[in-house]
């Protein structure tokens, strides 16, 4: 909990870490343990486990604080832990959040309730009641609307802000930029907004974001940290370059659904020890398989040029 009191300082590449599976489906802690060292020595400014990318909807609570334990022990506070501890039920969302705050996380990611499309009364009485029960852990509001079916609104953002000293900030996966721009004017610059959009990371920094929680930084996580490094330097040339640089990789993701592409990308290259995603997803068609290695072919120097010491 290093960087529990002081969250400001929880900025740059966020890397939002796959979770690996056995062939057989179980949770592989000692692969997630090599992935999370992956990512520190490779320059990730901080990690998260359990948001989209990591499938917790298919796993279960226990399973979900498991993973949590295992990232607690490899990151010894030498960079933030951001863990999703949301979930579509109320009480999963207290409890999983309760374990992170026992953990020790820096803080808490917490996703828009799926599935029921709350009012946005609703969505600040959720998060106002997560908030108040922890109040000496940050909170975090992941909002993302392709898979939830609803969108916190950038009033409500404000209204949480100013009544909770421990709600900090959102994690913003929409491709409505506009939303980016319309919650840092509603909330002031001090709320710290990351984007989930990984096209969007660079140009969130424009507008005065904390940094980005983006699914490439699995396969390139030195590149996406430099990619951050450079703009807090003024380089943006050099950043922009890596920006573009990136697109092989981004497009590979999302050939399937993310983060089936990422893992099978992983396993060939042995950071885990299998492509398993449980159901509903799949692991990619042939058809896919295709257009990911073309992708990487385009791509793929950047998963291994810029690593630890770039």
């Amino acid at each position: 909990m290093k960087f529990r009191s002081d969250p400001a300082v929880i900025r740059g590449s966020i890397a939002p870490v796959v979770t690996p599976f056995t062939d057989e489906g179980a949770v592989d802690h000692e692969s997630l343990a090599a992935l999370i060292r992956f990512q520190l020595d490779n320059g990730s400014h901080g990690i998260s486990l359990g948001g989209s990318t990591g499938e917790p909807s298919a796993q279960s609570v226990t399973e979900r604080i498991a993973g949590m334990r295992t990232a607690v022990e490899v990151i010894g506070d030498r960079v933030p832990f951001l863990p999703g501890t949301g979930s579509h039920k109320l009480g999963e969302t207290m409890e999983l959040t309760a374990a992170a705050h026992e953990l020790g996380a820096d803080a808490a990611l917490v996703i828009t309730p799926y599935y029921a499309r709350p009012t946005q009364e609703a969505l600040y009485q959720w998060y106002a009641t997560v908030a108040r029960e922890f109040r000496d852990l940050p909170i975090v509001a992941y909002n993302v609307p392709s898979r939830t079916a609803v969108d916190i609104a950038p009033e409500t953002v404000k209204r949480l802000f100013t009544d909770f000293d421990n709600f900090v900030g959102v994690k913003e996966t929409t491709k409505d930029f506009e939303h980016f721009s319309r919650i840092l004017h509603a909330c002031g610059r001090s709320l710290l907004v990351w984007s989930g959009i990984e096209l969007l990371c660079l140009p969130l920094l424009a507008l005065g974001g904390a940094g980005f929680v983006s699914a490439v930084a699995n396969l390139a996580p030195g590149a996406v940290a430099r990619m951050y490094e450079l703009w807090e330097a003024g380089d943006f040339d050099t950043a922009r370059d890596l920006h573009y640089r990136l697109h092989p990789l981004v497009d590979l993701l999302f050939v399937e659904t993310n983060p089936a592409p990422a893992k099978w990308v992983l396993a060939q290259q042995g950071r885990i020890s299998s492509a398993h995603v449980r159901p509903p997803l799949t692991t990619p068609t042939e058809a896919g398989l295709t257009k990911i290695r073309a992708l990487l072919a385009e791509g793929g120097d950047l998963t291994a040029q810029i690593g630890a010491g770039r």
